[in-house]
């Protein structure tokens, strides 16, 4: 007896440090902390712009540092960006635009002076696109315009038609996948406000692909544009579709989530969407928006029918900018993580594919920095400025010193985009 009594401690002992080992096992995995820190893994043409990039643009050949516990996940990556948006963000001063539409809706955006001159003594604006259902008011926005204002650029932020809890709708319609109305008439503005201004368009997530898609759609919509940055966009919307019902790196229950957000947004505008004078949406359609428990399911039900798209495919096909970017000439960062839970592996062939065959685009995929975090940090605490923040500045500033310092006789015409003869 007293030999079993004494061979028990040890067993439980044994047990205790099995069980910690477990954990830790479970930790280390889950939090990813085996992975190696990289620069971002790049893929772009042999030309003198993008050798002068990589020269100038440190953060694109620099180690992207997470913080050291945490931030190898990107799921927590994700949820860091979800729910606290950003660490001690600032709060910018904007004016407020509204911008009457055809339609009968209020394009609204913010409108945010610079805090100093720019490094080359230009007028530039930054024309930006938030992800869905995003604003001004949001923190990653706010953060990164406040960074961009200090490097002297003017600042427009696009508020998703429906996204601020405050504004009414003035129509039965609200912003959509890739509806590229309102950011056209905030840049129309932009360029009849301040005639000497030049442009850098940035995009993201769903922001990355309607600008993508309004920069395409059109060659004039590339005129007075320096460069144009898309940060963490899946690219098609059709292929995307299959990925986000899948339940590998959690995406069908993001898809949930995102839902959720969704028709919260909706049903904050249902007088507007779904009163006497919504032709568009009926009762069965809100009904529907009701049980809708993913963003294919609200998409076919409510948003597809704001532009009269007649299936979901034809939807997401006429709204991804996939089938629109190759038609940009001007300099183009596309940005994605390859621990984004949000944008399969299998889309990201888009933008590699894209870049290999044009000289004009650059494909960063960093290791680490989930959908929209890019945080940085020693150990545990997240500085307030990202990666995201500085690699989109540092390349906008970077393009700006090209364009300055060439001669104007060397400057050669983009594909007839910007009108330069050459000597």
């Amino acid at each position: 007896h007293n030999c079993i009594l004494e061979e028990l401690p040890a067993m439980f002992d044994g047990v205790k440090l099995a069980a910690v080992a477990t954990v830790l096992y479970i930790i280390v995995r889950c939090l990813n902390l085996k992975s190696p820190t990289a620069p971002p893994d790049l893929t772009y043409q042999d030309t003198a712009l993008n050798r002068f990039l990589l020269k100038s643009c440190s953060q694109l050949t620099k180690e992207y540092i997470p913080p050291l516990l945490w931030g190898k996940s990107g799921h927590l990556q994700t949820a860091l960006y979800g729910k606290l948006g950003r660490v001690s963000s600032p709060n910018p001063s904007g004016i407020r635009k509204y911008l009457p539409m055809q339609d009968g809706a209020t394009a609204t955006f913010d409108l945010f002076e610079p805090l100093g001159d720019h490094r080359t003594g230009d007028d530039i604006t930054m024309v930006i696109c938030p992800g869905i259902g995003n604003h001004s008011e949001k923190q990653y926005i706010r953060t990164f315009v406040d960074y961009a204002q200090k490097d002297g650029y003017r600042c427009a932020v696009l508020n998703h038609l429906g996204a601020l809890p405050n504004i009414e709708l003035t129509s039965p319609r609200m912003f959509t996948y890739g509806c590229t109305w309102e950011f056209a008439a905030m840049v129309g503005y932009i360029k009849r406000t301040y005639p000497q201004t030049q442009l850098i368009v940035v995009g993201f997530s769903l922001g990355g692909n309607i600008v993508c898609k309004f920069l395409g759609e059109n060659r004039t919509n590339q005129e007075r544009v320096l460069c144009c940055v898309s940060v963490c966009q899946g690219y098609s919307a059709l292929r995307a579709q299959e990925t986000f019902l899948q339940w590998d790196q959690f995406r069908r229950f993001y898809n949930f989530l995102m839902a959720d957000n969704m028709k919260k947004i909706i049903l904050s505008h249902r007088h507007s969407l779904f009163g006497g004078n919504s032709v568009k949406m009926i009762d069965t359609d809100l009904s529907r928006l009701y049980t809708a428990t993913s963003l294919m399911q609200i998409d076919d039900n409510i948003m597809r029918k704001f532009h009269g798209h007649s299936s979901l495919k034809e939807y997401y096909e006429k709204e991804s900018c996939v089938h629109f970017i190759h038609n940009v000439h001007v300099p183009l960062l596309l940005v994605n993580a390859a621990d984004d839970p949000l944008v399969h592996d299998s889309l990201l062939t888009i933008p590699r594919t894209l870049a290999a065959k044009k000289p004009n685009v650059i494909f960063a995929l960093t290791l680490h920095g989930g959908h929209l975090g890019f945080f940085e940090g020693a150990v545990l605490f997240p500085q307030p400025l990202t990666w995201m923040d500085k690699v989109i500045v540092g390349y906008a500033n970077t393009i700006c010193q090209w364009e300055k310092q060439k001669p104007p006789c060397q400057r050669e015409e983009l594909e007839g985009v910007r009108m330069i003869t050459k000597c």
